[in-house]
């Protein structure tokens, strides 16, 4: 095939999708939004260099090209998602929009409020490329990043809730909690807009993942499916749970009520929690115990179970508990 002739497979789509992806392309956002205090955007700052993005960006699209070349099936979407796109910003809005968008509430209007948001704020973007190396480094099920990129909806929920977060900040709160709203409908997954979500993230399956107004999930932090950090009534205010960074939250576990779980924490599958959990313990049980004991054999004092994604050493490594 002569230099710069594009793939058989491209030309298909770009006739198939037609000026919609073009479109998209070239989108420039009408309005960008207005800077926000240091303390509103996360609090970790925007990478230094664009190496890290630049090199995601590169592999996911690598990783399309190939799926595309030997799954026809998949060209058209692969081309209009990822492979037409100059940019992992450009590509998420894109894919994001689609997803989320309804009769009422368009995709193009969703497409330039991610792209405005995501252009503005570096620091939304650097964690991005952090989710997109949680995902691909802890779950053994991730084969590539185009298909966290494209399939994970805790991922995607994510992203949507870091813009729905801003817009919390703006006061664009109708908005910010009808973007809660279709995420909820979609992903599964329930997160307002006021939470206050850290980089590194992996929602692992996700499906019902419930996330209070007033909650706070550090970096590098790891919540399986049907877990809820929520509040225990009625009660306004500081409500609901502050967990820190590094934390490991197994499938079905409940945190309720203005509690800490300290760096490095575990909580079991199925556990209620109900009061602070200190840094580096774990917690098991309805309502939840601590549990302790011997120090496993080769243990690194460094591993946060939030990265390794280890659910049962403590069953190993403390003879007290039973069966």
């Amino acid at each position: 095939m002569p230099a710069g002739q594009p793939h058989a497979h491209e030309a298909a789509a770009a006739a198939c999708v037609g000026s919609g992806a073009n479109h998209s392309n070239h989108r420039v956002p009408a309005h960008s939004p207005p800077p926000l205090p240091a303390e509103v955007v996360p609090a970790y700052p925007p990478p230094e260099s664009e190496d890290d993005e630049t090199w995601v960006w590169t592999q996911i699209k690598a990783e399309a090209r190939r799926d595309a070349d030997a799954e026809p099936a998949l060209a058209s979407f692969l081309y209009a998602t990822v492979l037409s796109h100059p940019s992992l910003p450009r590509s998420l809005s894109f894919h994001l929009a689609n997803k989320l968008c309804s009769s009422t509430l368009l995709s193009t209007l969703l497409y330039d409020l991610f792209l405005a948001t995501l252009t503005a704020h570096p620091s939304l973007r650097a964690a991005v490329v952090a989710d997109l190396l949680a995902a691909h480094s802890r779950d053994p099920a991730c084969v590539g990043f185009s298909h966290c990129l494209l399939n994970y909806k805790g991922f995607l929920a994510i992203q949507a809730h870091r813009v729905a977060h801003v817009l919390w900040a703006q006061q664009r709160r109708p908005l910010a909690l009808a973007l809660q709203s279709r995420v909820a409908d979609v992903f599964a997954v329930d997160i307002h807009p006021a939470a206050v979500v850290g980089k590194g993230i992996l929602l692992d399956h996700a499906t019902g993942v419930v996330i209070g107004e007033t909650a706070v999930v550090g970096d590098n932090v790891s919540i399986l499916h049907h877990v809820t950090l929520g509040g225990t009534g009625k009660a306004v205010g500081d409500r609901h749970p502050k967990i820190g960074d590094g934390v490991l939250i197994g499938a079905g576990a409940t945190i309720l009520g203005n509690v800490k779980i300290g760096a490095g924490a575990k909580i079991g599958a199925g556990s209620v929690v109900l009061i602070d959990v200190p840094a580096r313990s774990t917690a098991v049980g309805n309502p939840a115990r601590l549990i302790g004991g011997k120090k496993a054999e080769g243990a690194n004092e460094e591993d946060m179970p939030g990265e390794s994604m280890d659910h049962t050493s403590f069953i190993r490594q403390w003879s007290d508990y039973t069966i």
